[in-house]
């Protein structure tokens, strides 16, 4: 039921002229499946690193959801390795930046990203999509990490009823510097599967609860007001 992407989805995608990994190929692979969690993964161009797709059905609603991702620190909060993140630059909620620091195994280095975070939503079917990708000239760099320059992050969440969403989340990241095979090949997996659990958990926090997304007059989302 996972592998199916509905008409919305994909009408979403479509303004995204410089995204580079499919929604649907042949070529996406099971990888690995954990907790009603589908990793599929895929070559990515002429890189040596894969692309993954993790989809997943939250026990959460989409306003819950959305008012995580709205948050530009809740990154530490439901991440995998995520330890640090902030926003800044907000030119409106459609288009953000953000700063954010992965914590790797020793003795890696640490990974942070500057990520341009564009968000949009289709009014009729009530999906929304978010799409990441690192930008350079942002901020100075910090000698303690090593800066990743090629990433490409997207999260589609889809409703299904009052109390769940579909979620997709389609990545590919050249992490730079020196990285083991093994750590990359093993954080494709450990990374969403991790990641979708706790984003579950955290959506249905008081935190998050009750929140409320905002519209302009042509139903685009312009933000999600606390409960609080």
């Amino acid at each position: 039921m996972f592998a199916k992407v509905g008409l919305g989805l994909l009408l979403l995608v479509a303004p995204l002229a410089h995204a580079e990994i499919p929604l649907e190929s042949s070529d996406w692979k099971l990888h690995a499946e954990r907790d009603n969690i589908k990793i599929y993964t895929k070559k990515h161009n002429d890189s040596n690193f894969q692309a993954f797709k993790a989809v997943a059905l939250l026990n959460s609603p989409i306003t819950n959801i959305m008012a995580v991702m709205a948050n530009p620190h809740s990154c530490v909060e439901w991440v995998h390795g995520c330890v640090e993140s902030w926003g800044f630059d907000e030119e409106s909620f459609r288009k953000r930046y953000a700063y954010s620091v992965n914590d790797l195994p020793w003795p890696v280095q640490d990974r942070d990203y500057v990520l341009e975070i564009n968000t949009s939503n289709n009014a009729e079917t009530g999906e929304f999509s978010m799409s990441m990708y690192a930008v350079a000239d942002k901020r100075p760099k910090d000698p303690k990490y090593v800066r990743v320059t090629v990433a490409e992050t997207h999260y589609f969440f889809r409703p299904q009823g009052e109390d769940k969403t579909e979620m997709i989340w389609l990545q590919h990241t050249e992490p730079g510097g020196s990285i083991p095979s093994w750590l990359v090949n093993a954080l494709i997996v450990d990374i969403p599967i991790k990641s979708m659990k706790s984003l579950e958990k955290v959506a249905n926090s008081e935190k998050y609860s009750n929140a409320e997304i905002l519209y302009d007059e042509e139903n685009q989302i312009i933000g999600v007001k606390s409960a609080k």
